[in-house]
């Protein structure tokens, strides 16, 4: 087992051998150092990109950003049972990308918020950058 010590020294031991060994700007390192992201934030920005990382869910990310639907909607224009739909709504629930509201019988589910259709409609953006530059 490894202490917390034991695992500052070697960081520290570590450090001070890339900056003997290394050609570095300290000012550099220093500033990235003072503006890195917390460890939480890196985290959850990991994990809401592995979410959309499903083609799958992009799918169903990318349907809902037209407008509410309910599962047998999205299982027809999709092509896929209604069952694997269900089984990513559920996923996209816990990741709290999208939202459901009951109509009697039928569950409608939509984006939570406007933050999710920006990012995509951004990553397309750039995706339609990226591929007219190779063409």
């Amino acid at each position: 087992m490894v202490t917390t010590k034991t695992k500052a020294t070697k960081k520290q031991s570590k450090t001070k051998l890339n900056s003997t060994l290394l050609n570095y700007n300290a000012a550099t390192v220093k500033k990235v150092r003072e503006q890195m992201l917390e460890e939480k934030h890196l985290s959850t920005v990991s994990d809401f990109f592995k979410v959309l990382g499903d083609e799958t869910r992009m799918k169903i990310i990318y349907a809902l950003s037209r407008g509410e639907l309910c599962v047998t909607d999205l299982a027809i224009a999709l092509e896929m049972t209604q069952s694997a739909v269900s089984h990513q709504l559920k996923l996209l629930r816990m990741a709290n990308q999208v939202k459901s509201r009951r109509d009697g019988k039928s569950i409608y589910y939509s984006l939570d918020d406007q933050h999710v259709i920006d990012i995509l409609n951004e990553a397309l953006t750039h995706i339609r950058h990226k591929i007219s530059e190779v063409n």
